[in-house]
């Protein structure tokens, strides 16, 4: 782990609600600011970097600091245009009578970070119940938006049999949506959340409040998430350690109990072996060595990290998302999954 990184993961701890406040007291010498600054954009970290390294800001070399808080402003900005959206069609999908969820976004980020607009974010992520699909298509085409992920409005009923998520577009504002109307690709992880679970509202902005998961629910599927993409970025990991930072012991091997009950499987203990490592997350906790005794999860944190300080695209690598498709082979344990979620991947690869 270099030097840029370390200092990148210190600054997403120092945004950490729920704890003690952490601030960074001085910069190590060795950085390259070239480098680190490649580093916050290619994780997607660009609010939580800066909102670290400001107080030290003097210490930065002058290009470098302008460019990181000139990140920061954007998503700052477009953070705010999508606390807006995200209440227009909120109210749009409330009077139609269609339930709505936000998932991850900026209700993770009111969640977990000390300020939820330095999350970095482009879209919106929406779950609606899977039997009121159209209808729910029809109210993202009544509020100005076109689909684009699948090309064609006719396909979206037979994209969505293989693929959890459809993309859609309004370009005044340029806003992305993505519609769910599950969670996960694959049926037999998290089987027990979806639009009927425990919720909670949550204050992004004030006067914006918008409902998401649960906490326990939302543990289990941001575990899921990051798991789907092998953890390459470390805006994932942050994520699922922030929301588990400043947990009592107790509560801590609490929440991972209550995520194999609802079906995180592997994905869950994946999450917090990766977060141990970068975070501490796991200090003093009995879980540490119970999930490092689970060979294919071990495996499975082991590939995280690799793919974590690759810190680069997979698909710019030759063969570089075989990790990932392995990975998820190795979510749940037996043959039978295995074999499953490998026709899963060889039917949405074949679209």
């Amino acid at each position: 782990m270099t030097a840029e990184l370390r200092l990148l993961i210190e600054c997403c701890r120092c945004n950490f609600a729920g704890a003690a406040q952490h601030h960074l007291k001085s910069l190590p010498a060795e950085i390259d600011w070239a480098r680190f600054h490649r580093l916050v954009r290619f994780h997607r970290v660009q609010g939580l970097a800066w909102n670290a390294l400001e107080p030290l800001a003097d210490l930065i070399p002058t290009s470098i600091r302008e460019a990181l808080a000139d990140d920061a402003r954007e998503q700052l900005a477009a953070n705010l245009q999508i606390a807006l959206e995200s209440a227009r069609l909120l109210g749009a999908f409330r009077t139609a009578g269609v339930p709505l969820l936000f998932v991850k976004g900026l209700t993770v980020g009111a969640l977990v970070y000390r300020n939820p607009l330095l999350k970095t974010g482009w879209d919106i992520d929406v779950l609606v119940p899977a039997d009121r699909l159209s209808e729910a298509a029809h109210m993202l085409r009544a509020q100005g938006y076109r689909l684009v992920l699948p090309t064609a409005e006719a396909q979206l009923d037979r994209w969505h049999r293989t693929h959890k998520d459809s993309l859609w577009r309004r370009t005044e504002p340029d806003v992305h949506v993505e519609l769910h109307p599950r969670l996960v690709d694959n049926a037999s992880i998290l089987p027990g959340i979806g639009i009927r679970s425990p919720t909670q509202d949550v204050e992004v902005v004030p006067g914006v409040i918008l409902p998401t998961l649960a906490r326990d629910e939302l543990f289990a599927y941001l575990c899921v998430h990051g798991a789907s993409s092998a953890w390459f970025r470390l805006k994932w990991i942050s994520d699922s350690a922030g929301l588990a930072n400043g947990m009592a012991t107790g509560s801590l091997e609490a929440l991972y109990r209550r995520s194999q009950q609802l079906g995180a499987a592997r994905a869950a203990g994946q999450a917090l072996l990766l977060a141990d490592a970068l975070f501490g997350t796991l200090d003093g906790s009995s879980l540490r060595e119970e999930l490092a005794s689970d060979r294919g999860t071990a495996w499975l944190a082991s590939a995280a990290l690799a793919q974590l300080t690759a810190s680069s695209e997979p698909t710019a690598r030759t063969l570089g998302t075989w990790r990932i498709h392995a990975t998820q082979l190795l979510l749940r344990p037996g043959l039978r999954f295995k074999a499953g979620e490998l026709v899963r991947q060889v039917r949405e690869m074949i679209g």
